[in-house]
């Protein structure tokens, strides 16, 4: 296969002399709010706070108008008296006439106060029972206005997780809305017919390169089991096999990258202890030859995924661990289980020490750690972390890989369960 062996996750170390260090990922700022302010919430305080904004303008202005208005309704000449003249109000107590006119302006004043104020808070009752209405009645338009949105997003996560054949197709008025449907639905289509040209291209890709490679091997096959043929020419012959079969590990390995780029579409549930065993047997007889001791610890785990795919990554890990491990007293533990709801499978091994600024370029196709030990042409073609790295990312998981401070490498994947 390819790679160094896997390894967990670990504190990445710091760059090197003369390379850039990465500024840190920014958290998003915490919200005010104690709910998520959806467009469809901010639009309704916008519109309810417009609307308390104006009412309470309106109250300001018509309470301005109707005290002029009182002021100049209420007006009345000026009264006088004779003298020793004894007014009787309506309570039955008396005045005298000189005292009469300042009664009645106090009268007048005290009762248009009253009414302006019973006038505000009827008026202000009556803003607040409004502004309640306005809130709901709103909501419910903001929703109605940004139902297209809501649309939109629904086919976007649908073509995401399975059909790229969906559209929007919104019906409407010519507005902003349906010119970003319409501009969502071009771009669906343009990527349709991508993904639908890689598809025709793997297939055909996958029977244009391995028949001849079948062919060239056959023939190779028969010419060896000739036992007239001269030592010269088995070893020719030996040395082209050879190649011809690595060249269809890498053919194989870039079909099955080409394949696992995207998303499942089916899934169905894989126990990943299976996986992991079915795996262990396969290369159990390597192991033995190259002196590596296998330990593994699984448990029964289910995660949604196709069963080949998910063993090609156990097959791939475990292969690297092994073909990149101590030539003596090597050892690969494999471990299976579940980690905060998900799938996790760890594969831990020997071997030599990999730099930490390495761990990053690992999962390139063809990128190979330095070293003397990554050099010869029988361990891979250097598409194997590749390969499990695209896999993990088809089953919407995540790969991590750590160096071990006394050589060798961990590595942790984590699948996402049902």
């Amino acid at each position: 296969m390819t790679e160094p062996a896997p390894t967990p996750a670990a504190t990445p170390a710091p760059p090197p002399p003369g390379v850039p260090a990465r500024w840190p990922a920014l958290e998003p700022e915490p919200s005010l709010l104690p709910f998520r302010p959806t467009l469809r919430i901010r639009l309704t305080m916008f519109y309810g706070g417009m609307f308390l904004l104006a009412g309470l303008v309106l109250v300001l202005v018509m309470y301005l108008f109707v005290d002029q208005a009182f002021s100049m309704a209420t007006q009345i000449p000026t009264i006088t008296t004779g003298q020793g003249v004894t007014v009787t109000l309506p309570d039955g107590s008396s005045i005298s006439g000189d005292r009469l006119g300042p009664y009645i302006a106090a009268y007048q004043h005290q009762h248009t106060s009253s009414a302006l104020h019973t006038l505000i808070l009827k008026s202000i009752s009556a803003l607040i029972a409004l502004l309640i209405l306005a809130v709901v009645f709103g909501y419910a338009m903001a929703g109605r206005v940004l139902r297209p949105l809501g649309r939109i997003t629904r086919t976007a996560r649908q073509v995401a997780s399975s059909d790229m054949h969906r559209r929007i197709e919104l019906d409407g008025p010519d507005d902003e809305l349906k010119e970003l449907a319409d501009t969502f639905d071009e771009m669906l289509e343009r990527l349709d017919r991508s993904f639908e040209s890689q598809r025709k291209f793997v297939a055909n890709a996958s029977h244009e390169l391995r028949t001849p490679l079948a062919i060239n091997r056959t023939l190779l096959e028969v010419q060896l089991s000739d036992p007239q043929a001269s030592p010269d020419l088995q070893q020719l012959g030996k040395t082209l096999l050879a190649t011809n079969e690595r060249s269809e590990q890498l053919v194989e390995g870039l079909l099955l990258l080409a394949r696992s780029d995207n998303e499942l579409i089916e899934r169905r549930p894989v126990d990943l202890a299976e996986v992991a065993r079915q795996a262990l047997e396969q290369t159990r007889a390597e192991a033995k030859t190259r002196g590596v001791r296998l330990t593994s610890v699984v448990e029964p785990v289910v995660v949604p995924g196709n069963g080949v795919l998910l063993e090609r990554i156990v097959l791939n890990l475990i292969q690297n661990a092994v073909r990149y491990n101590r030539p003596e007293d090597g050892w690969v533990e494999v471990s299976v289980g579940t980690s905060e709801g998900a799938g996790e499978i760890v594969v831990t091994n020997t071997g030599p020490v990999v730099p930490g600024y390495e761990l990053e370029h690992i999962f390139e196709p063809f990128r190979r750690v330095k070293g003397k030990e990554r050099t010869r042409s029988d361990k891979g073609v250097g598409l194997g972390l590749s390969i499990v790295r695209s896999v993990v990312r088809a089953h919407g998981g995540t790969i991590e890989a750590s160096a071990r401070p006394d050589g060798g490498l961990l590595m942790r994947v984590r699948i996402p369960g049902s």
